[in-house]
C-alpha cells in the first residue's frame, strides 16, 4: 500500500509504531534515520490530511445545494 493510500487513522497508527521503536533506545543509527525519514513523511501526510478536512469543514451545504462558509455565531 503506497503511504498517500493510508487513512489517517493507519498513517497515525504508523508513526507511533515508529515512535515507539525510536523510543526503545536500541537501534542501530541507519535504522533509526530511516525510522526517522518515513515518520516525517507520514507526519506530512497526517498534515495534509487534517487541512484538507479542516478546509472542508469551513464550508457548509445549504438547503439549497450550495456551498456557504460556515460560521459558528456565539449567539446560537
Amino acid at each position: 500500500m503506497e503511504k498517500t493510500d493510508l487513512t489517517f487513522e493507519e498513517a497515525m497508527k504508523q508513526l507511533e509504531l515508529i515512535v515507539e521503536k525510536l523510543e526503545e533506545g536500541d537501534v542501530p543509527l541507519e535504522k533509526a534515520i530511516n525510522y526517522y525519514q518515513e515518520g516525517m513523511k507520514l507526519s506530512k501526510l497526517c498534515s495534509d490530511k487534517l487541512s484538507n478536512v479542516e478546509q472542508q469543514m469551513t464550508q457548509i451545504v445549504n438547503e439549497q445545494g450550495e456551498f456557504k462558509p460556515f460560521v459558528i455565531r456565539e449567539d446560537e
